[in-house]
């Protein structure tokens, strides 16, 4: 069986969810920085590793691989990552998709979307508590139980001796002592499992992810900065997802192992080409559809996506009424026909691609 058709198993899915989960909820790379500083972060930075999924599938196996371009190319805005914002009445803006990554890949900005940066008067992120390290723990103390198991409930006591044995020497491996993690939610911990080495060094080193890259960009400028959501929206999203889904993912993550740099060197592939409308299709493909899969994947991009893009745009219209914004959320946000490029159409906004 080839390498490609090997990974198409159960256990990528969940991995592919925990990472999107990171590209969604971009203040987790705040978290993962927390966790390191638990334990003895290393200092050098391991060597980025990982192949391109799709090429390996248009190689191997091309009729897989033009099914998922086909519903790729029937996502509404499933391709680009810059947008114009134009209603009667204000001042164009823009909407840019991120990945909530250090990459240089992504956070080296395309040359339309740096010039649309440069010349923006507010800068607006998902939510800027996170550049605010007082504000962020307070958010997290106001409610701890989106974090921390409040009761006798321990990480290890949900899991089998041999997941939680599993769980333990990930945790070590990257310099975490289990005993100091021990309360945390597990999708807390996926965050720790869910992203190569290479990542973790870079932001444990302080590396900014793209989002808060062009917030520190902004300020240094002199641009207004402004937010969508506060992190409490983005926690109470996350920790509303079952616990059992939470819990499998963890594990099953820890399962792929290695391979979890494929998935994240895909996710940088697709989006440098900004093909956003193709890490769905991929996802399902790789998974052999099951129905207690699907039901949790459904769930996933309603919570994660769709309930929140609603939000997003009732708090943007105020301030894109302002005129010349520079709006960027997570690119997975974008695409679909609950996506926000969608919404903003239907808020009444004419929404181009900009090439």
């Amino acid at each position: 069986m080839n390498r490609v058709i090997a990974i198409a198993d159960r256990t990528v899915l969940a991995s592919l969810k925990l990472l999107v989960a990171l590209n969604v909820l971009f203040f987790l790379s705040f978290l993962i920085l927390a966790l390191l500083a638990a334990g003895k972060a290393r200092a050098e930075t391991p060597a980025c590793a990982g192949a391109d999924m799709l090429s390996a599938l248009q190689k191997d196996d091309p009729a897989s691989y033009r099914k998922i371009e086909a519903e790729a190319a029937a996502t509404p805005n499933g391709k680009g990552l810059l947008w114009k914002l134009e209603k009667a009445g204000e001042r164009p803006s823009f909407l840019f998709g991120t990945m909530h990554m250090t990459d240089p890949r992504v956070t080296t900005l395309p040359p339309a979307a740096q010039k649309a940066f440069d010349a923006a008067d507010t800068i607006v992120i998902e939510t800027t508590e996170v550049l605010d390290q007082q504000k962020m723990m307070a958010a997290f103390l106001k409610e701890p139980e989106l974090m921390m198991f409040t009761d006798s409930t321990t990480l290890s006591s949900l899991l089998s001796p041999d997941d939680a044995a599993a769980v333990n020497k990930a945790l070590d491996a990257r310099g975490i002592p289990p005993a100091s993690v021990a309360k945390m939610k597990p999708w807390m911990l996926s965050t720790m499992v869910a992203l190569p080495a290479c990542e973790l060094a870079r932001q444990a080193g302080g590396t900014p992810v793209l989002d808060i890259k062009l917030a520190q960009d902004a300020k240094a400028s002199g641009k207004a900065v402004d937010g969508l959501e506060t992190i409490a929206d983005q926690l109470r999203a996350m920790a509303s997802l079952p616990l059992a889904f939470h819990m499998k993912g963890l594990v099953d993550t820890l399962k792929l192992g290695d391979r979890m740099s494929d998935v994240n060197e895909t996710m940088i592939v697709l989006y440098q080409r900004g093909d956003i409308g193709m890490f769905w299709p991929l996802f399902r493909a790789v998974l052999p559809g099951g129905e207690d899969d699907s039901a949790g994947y459904a769930a996933f991009e309603e919570t994660m996506i769709t309930r929140r893009n609603k939000v997003m745009i009732d708090h943007a219209r105020p301030i894109l009424a302002k005129g010349n914004a520079f709006m960027a959320v997570g690119a997975l946000h974008l695409p679909g026909a609950e996506g926000l490029v969608e919404d903003f159409r239907k808020a009444g906004y004419i929404v181009t691609a900009v090439e």
